[in-house]
């Protein structure tokens, strides 16, 4: 038996092991936490439930079907943000860490599916950068924690705030959106040092680790590669053009108004920070203006930067297509950005991702529509929000999640899977495939009238 799972293994390429990967991974998790000693209750957690709730750990999502800090106990909790963090920085790392401690040489087969895991074209210095990013990652989330053990070690005492800081500086830095509060961060809507701390970490993780390396090793190579030049300008300009467009959309809301000015800029600059697949939220969103709630599920749909904690279709990937939209604009056949030409490989697989993923989501809102009920005052938003939340692992939600039916929840699963996984791999794949059929065989060129 062993030696047919053996075989089994070695016959799967590193795009189809990495997706198993994640997929053991989520029904160990959910196998767990269905267990009776993990619930409050002491008695055995739905089986559905449990796999919903350890698919959105593992996938970093947030969205659950049941309340966190109700249900769970401490042990329960525990082996969420074990989940957390294992889907955060990629299941990859248990190994990598284990080889490194254990002083034993890493095999080519684990380089190659971290090399498709971080989403790299060269296989030279993947293990030291999975080391490089554990040691950055540990070191933001410990000083998250004492950040926020700042707030939450007065509110709730030592232990219970100590651990509250750990679970919410994993959460966010992770982009996970789990939280230890009740209602996410409503409650703390006035606390501006807690949004901004956590806004932070969030930032922190989406923005991606090959980016900070760049930044933190500038100083010795004078350089930062087109990958995080493209992640950076994007990201900032999503940060600061959706911070302007939620300032003036929700001028008029009943969310935050309660405050002063500055704890309206701070709620208004979370409001742009957590859809890019953190998953707080300091608002309730179904009293958003259907312009801000627009906002938000594009910011979803675009979700973090490749090679990160974030999900979604990625801000290098818009970075593409806009770079190719505008050397269309400019009559020019080849795609610049920076004094650099995109390879027509990257700006194929960008436009192949674009379409499906949005394809994708657009399915998902049309089946939901039809399996899942709809409030009276809500519309097609109501669903197309969650569509968008779980393919971007965002975790926000205007209420739909509890009430999912179990199409549904399957349903959830699978985008919140596709979301943290699927694209990259279904991207990896169609470029081998294309790359072998163009290898073999040419037809002739003909043209074809566009728009």
């Amino acid at each position: 038996m062993k030696t047919r799972l053996i075989q089994l293994f070695q016959k799967l390429s590193a795009v189809q092991l990495l997706a198993f990967g994640f997929f053991a991974l989520i029904f160990t998790g959910g196998s767990l936490l269905s267990l009776p000693f993990f619930s409050r209750s002491g008695e055995a957690t739905n089986y559905l439930d449990a796999l919903f709730t350890a698919t959105s750990a593992i996938c970093v999502t947030g969205l659950t079907t049941l309340n966190t800090v109700e249900h769970w106990n401490g042990l329960g909790q525990l082996v969420l943000l074990i989940l957390i963090e294992i889907g955060g920085l990629g299941f990859m790392m248990v190994p990598i860490l284990y080889f490194t401690l254990a002083r034993k040489k890493i095999s080519l087969s684990t380089r190659i599916v971290l090399k498709e895991a971080l989403n790299l074209e060269k296989m030279a210095g993947v293990t030291d950068l999975m080391l490089y990013i554990f040691k950055f990652a540990l070191v933001i989330q410990l000083v998250g924690a004492v950040a926020l053990s700042i707030v939450f070690v007065p509110e709730f005492g030592w232990i219970k705030g100590s651990w509250y800081g750990i679970f919410h500086a994993i959460s966010s830095f992770c982009n996970a959106g789990f939280d230890l509060l009740g209602e996410s961060l409503v409650a703390h809507q006035e606390n501006n040092y807690l949004l901004l701390v956590i806004s932070i970490l969030i930032i922190a993780g989406g923005l991606g680790f090959i980016v900070w390396r760049d930044l933190l090793t500038f100083h010795q190579t004078k350089k930062i590669s087109l990958h995080s030049k493209i992640a950076l300008s994007m990201t900032s300009i999503l940060l600061v053009g959706s911070f302007f467009v939620f300032l003036f959309t929700e001028k008029n809301g009943s969310n935050f108004l309660q405050g002063n000015f500055s704890n309206r800029i701070v709620n208004t600059f979370f409001l742009s920070v957590t859809p890019r697949t953190a998953g707080y939220s300091s608002i309730d969103y179904s009293k958003m203006s259907h312009a801000g709630l627009i906002l938000t599920m594009f910011l979803m749909y675009i979700g973090g930067t490749s090679g990160s904690t974030a999900g979604g279709l990625k801000t290098t990937t818009l970075g593409v297509l806009l770079a190719q939209m505008r050397s269309m604009f400019k009559g020019r056949t080849r795609a610049e950005i920076f004094g650099r030409t995109i390879r027509q490989p990257t700006i194929l697989r960008a436009l192949t991702l674009f379409f499906l993923t949005l394809t994708l989501c657009v399915v998902a809102v049309m089946i939901l529509s039809i399996t899942e009920y709809v409030p009276e005052k809500m519309g097609l938003e109501y669903i197309a929000f969650e569509v968008f939340s779980a393919f971007g692992t965002v975790g926000l939600t205007m209420g739909l999640t509890p009430d999912l039916s179990v199409v549904g929840k399957i349903l959830i699963m699978a985008l919140m899977y596709t979301g943290r996984v699927g694209v990259l791999t279904i991207a990896f794949s169609l470029m081998k495939k294309v790359h072998q059929q163009e290898i073999k065989i040419k037809y002739p060129e003909e043209s074809v009238m566009i728009g």
